[in-house]
């Protein structure tokens, strides 16, 4: 029966947003990879609260994925509910958030206020605004760096990570836009040229997961503060940041070529760095055919993504279109599997990977490859399906 039930979806979302060649403009009967994908997530757990972890958890990670399937709301209503039961059990009617804690300066907490203002765009419930300002009111405290970059945490001074942009950058753009104010957008377009400057590696083009101001960390360069790693992941984060900025920053803001220059630099030096056989990327970027090295999921799903957005605005050229069209059916070919019922799994994804901290982390080679596995993680699921969006897959 379920099997029939997907079925019919498939066809309702082809009417909908149905897939055409190039060649002849035909429409096909192809079932698009962002319904399997969103399927299998409401299989794996009928609630995101619940979606592969016993425990409820405010998180990142899950806001994400539920953000991602929110798009298809409008294909049936079920995917729209799926975000929005997780907020609203962590959100509460006076703005306070379960699992989120302002002394702490976590960035990553700030991520699901994305969610909330699709939410309160959507429902115009009081309380979704007041979860927006309750995360505005932390990152107007957030701790800085002596050159004014967010610190990731507060349990990690003067260190500024490739992934805290996207945590709180397109969030802090679209408040800026929604909300109308403007000043954010200056503070969004600094941080990002300022972790970009930070993290650079001259030579490659590429960027260090991360950089520590104060040369502290065992884990950091003592010269530059820099990690000694390009990890796939945190590029991948960096690059959507850049993407989804730019689709909120206004056309004449002083800023808005030194990104798109950002992303132009970046998105070429990642193509000195693709697996030659997939074309996807590995997880430590510059090391493939390495022992244990792996192309990586996640990473690979969010360059995708960035590639196709940036191409299709313009930001990108548009030879970048192909090389994203290519690249996620590579994914689809070599990382994900489809059982009888339609239900897929995407693998090769790399749980999560850190720096510092108890147990400490040091971020060498072995380090990144040695982290877990995890099959149909949200951090790979939700920009696979972003990516299918984008190309019509």
């Amino acid at each position: 029966m379920r099997t029939f039930a997907i079925i019919f979806l498939f066809i309702a979302l082809i009417g909908c947003n149905s897939k055409t060649t190039k060649q002849n403009s035909v429409q096909t009967t192809e079932p698009l990879w962002l319904v399997k994908f969103a399927e299998t997530v409401l299989h794996e757990a009928d609630s995101l609260i619940y979606y592969q972890r016993e425990k409820p958890k405010y998180e990142y990670d899950y806001a994400f994925l539920g953000d991602a399937i929110y798009k298809l709301k409008d294909v049936d209503p079920k995917y729209g509910a799926y975000l929005k039961d997780y907020i609203d059990y962590f959100l509460h009617e006076d703005g306070e958030i379960d699992g989120q804690k302002t002394s702490d300066y976590n960035i990553d907490r700030v991520r699901p206020g994305n969610s909330m203002i699709s939410l309160y765009q959507d429902y115009g419930d009081e309380k979704y605004r007041l979860g927006i300002e309750t995360l505005v009111e932390q990152m107007k405290g957030q701790p800085r760096t002596n050159s004014g970059g967010f610190w990731h945490k507060k349990i990690y001074p003067y260190q500024m990570w490739l992934d805290g942009l996207y945590m709180a950058s397109p969030f802090l753009a679209r408040y800026a836009k929604e909300f109308d104010q403007p000043q954010w957008f200056d503070e969004v377009t600094f941080q990002l040229q300022e972790v970009y400057k930070s993290t650079l590696d001259e030579k490659t083009g590429l960027v260090y997961h991360a950089w520590d101001e104060s040369r502290e960390q065992r884990w950091c360069n003592k010269e530059t503060g820099q990690s000694k790693h390009f990890w796939s992941r945190a590029t991948g984060w960096y690059m959507m940041a850049l993407v989804d900025v730019l689709e909120y920053l206004p056309e004449d803001h002083k800023d808005r070529e030194a990104l798109i220059s950002i992303l132009n630099d970046l998105s070429a030096s990642l193509l000195n760095v693709r697996d030659v056989e997939t074309g996807l990327w590995y997880q430590v970027l510059d090391m493939g055919g390495e022992e244990g090295n792996y192309v990586e999921a996640s990473g690979s799903a969010m360059i995708v993504y960035s590639y196709a957005k940036g191409a299709k605005k313009g930001w990108l050229p548009e030879s970048y279109l192909e090389i994203a069209e290519n690249a996620f059916d590579s994914t689809t070919e070599n990382l994900v599997s489809e059982d009888e019922n339609g239900l897929v799994t995407l693998t090769n994804t790399c749980g999560a990977c850190g720096l510092g901290g108890n147990p400490y982390r040091e971020g060498d080679y072995n380090y990144y490859i040695s982290e877990k596995k995890v099959d149909n993680d949200q951090k790979g699921v939700a920009p696979m399906i972003l990516a299918a969006i984008e190309l019509n897959k």
